[in-house]
């Protein structure tokens, strides 16, 4: 039942227990009062004399219309003062119990406020204080998440930071001590972890500026496929060193879409880099673009390492990575596919990753818009 009609009902039991009051009250003190009266005046009227009747009975009649008044007034100030007391009752009844969940959702907000994220409300009603309090259950498990991210974002940070400055301090040291050569293959490679570093760092800020949505956009019409040419033309070397087989499928007749060229050029390098990393030797990557409704839809095939059903819902977070058997090094920052569905959705796209399994293969997806 909705807190309206329940105000509606308090409001319409108050007014039935004053009726109900006033009822009982002027069924019950009226008339004793008046009967009171018409006593006293009986007793008066038999020591008069019958010569003055008839001026008895004009003064009969306005004593008994005072008495009548009187009687109806002592009867109403008795049903007044009963009805404030019952709305009175009610009123902190029903005020009760609709402060107390005020009261318990203030408490909890000042813990919120002090850190206490794991805070949460009980209830068991169903109207809109129960729905405020279902709000707040899931406002407060959002800032635990968003604080849970947090605290995961600098350790994770912690650990990306630490292998590349743990290495150009071990290098530096041993070329102190003596130990390392001072040739230049050493400073070649303190130059790698440090460009690695170097690396990292920027990709943070981008990941940073992504999430905080200050990624300057300049949109305008693109056709898809002078993206899709322009990026494979200039990572076909690279597929040509490793061996794999990058082809371009792409729809006739395809709209030109509403985006920010240099940024999806990067979404796409960064899906095409990934599925150039983790395919091997001899394999094939093929990108396409299509129609799909009112956008038009990019893919990214690969016969690649393949995606675990688990992969698939954590792919695009943070640092995550599939195979967890590789180095730091050599897996990238673990950010890029983050970065990526920021840019995606920036351009009111969406962006997704299928794959039937390991050891078969992935599609990363994503849409964008048509002008």
């Amino acid at each position: 039942m909705s807190l309206g009609w329940k105000f509606f009902l308090t409001y319409v039991a108050v007014a039935a227990i004053a009726l109900l009051v006033m009822s009982i009250s002027t069924a019950f003190v009226a008339p004793e009062t008046f009967s009171d009266h018409m006593q006293y005046m009986q007793g008066s009227g038999m020591m008069m004399g019958q010569g003055a009747r008839g001026q008895q009975i004009e003064v009969l009649d306005d004593e008994l219309d005072a008495s009548f008044r009187e009687a109806v007034n002592s009867a109403l100030l008795r049903a007044g003062i009963a009805a404030i007391l019952a709305a009175g009752v009610v009123s902190w009844i029903v005020t009760q119990r609709i402060m107390r969940p005020l009261r318990t959702i203030a408490d909890a907000s000042q813990k919120i406020a002090e850190g206490h994220y794991e805070q949460r409300i009980t209830h068991t009603s169903r109207d809109e204080l129960g729905e405020m309090v279902d709000s707040f259950n899931r406002m407060a498990a959002s800032l635990a998440g968003t604080e849970s991210m947090r605290q995961q974002l600098i350790g994770d940070v912690s650990h990306e930071l630490k292998t590349p400055l743990a290495s150009i301090k071990g290098y530096m040291e041993g070329l102190q001590d003596g130990v390392i050569p001072a040739t230049p293959e050493t400073y070649q490679l303190v130059h790698r972890e440090a460009d690695r570093l170097q690396r990292l760092v920027r990709d943070l800020q981008e990941l940073s500026r992504a999430e905080a949505s200050a990624v300057p956009l300049t949109m305008r019409p693109c056709p898809p496929a002078g993206l899709v040419n322009t990026v494979t033309a200039r990572l076909q070397p690279q597929f040509a060193e490793k061996d794999v087989t990058l082809t371009v499928d792409l729809s006739a007749n395809l709209p030109p879409v509403r985006a920010d060229e240099d940024r999806i050029e990067q979404v796409l390098t960064n899906l095409l880099g990934n599925a150039l990393q983790y395919t091997p030797e001899h394999g094939a990557v093929t990108v396409s673009a299509r129609m799909a409704a009112d956008a038009v839809e990019f893919a990214v095939h690969d016969t690649g390492i393949g995606l675990e059903p688990d992969d698939l819902t954590h792919i695009f977070q943070r640092f995550y990575r599939v195979d967890k058997s590789r180095s730091r090094a050599s897996g990238g920052s673990g950010i890029g596919l983050t970065i990526a569905r920021h840019i995606v959705e920036a351009h009111e796209g969406a962006i997704w990753a299928e794959s039937p399994g390991l050891e078969q293969g992935s599609t990363f997806y994503f849409t964008l818009p048509t002008t």
